[in-house]
């Protein structure tokens, strides 16, 4: 039998709120921004989504190595995805290292309609 070749999948780096406000529903809304990629022919990649599995967001030293780890993730995705009207510390932070990479960045509502995209040269 001949296989058919997966097709290709670019990875995008999903950026939204993950601790400020409400964590259960931000947790639910990267769910869905995952999901939203998944079905537009992306592999998402959601760090906040990972980490928190193992690593203690509340503690300031883990918080900081997660950060640094997610940052590092984030340079090896095609592009970047920001999701949500709020911008926080952490999501501000990963746009920044996008930038400093030329990072294509896509910007879209919470309801995953794109408003903008940018790519600093």
């Amino acid at each position: 039998a001949v296989r058919k070749a997966a097709a290709f999948r670019p990875i995008v780096y999903i950026c939204s709120p993950y601790a400020g406000g409400d964590k259960e529903q931000n947790i639910a809304n990267a769910q869905r921004y995952c999901r939203y990629a998944v079905d537009s022919g992306f592999l998402p990649l959601a760090p906040h989504l990972y980490f928190p599995q193992f690593m203690d967001d509340t503690d300031p030293a883990q918080r900081q190595q997660t950060l640094f780890m997610s940052r590092l993730l984030l340079t090896k995705c095609n592009e970047v995805w920001v999701f949500g009207e709020m911008i926080s510390q952490g999501m501000a932070s990963e746009i920044r290292k996008a930038e400093s990479r030329n990072k294509l960045i896509r910007y879209f509502t919470k309801d995953c309609q794109e408003v903008q995209a940018s790519c600093e040269n």
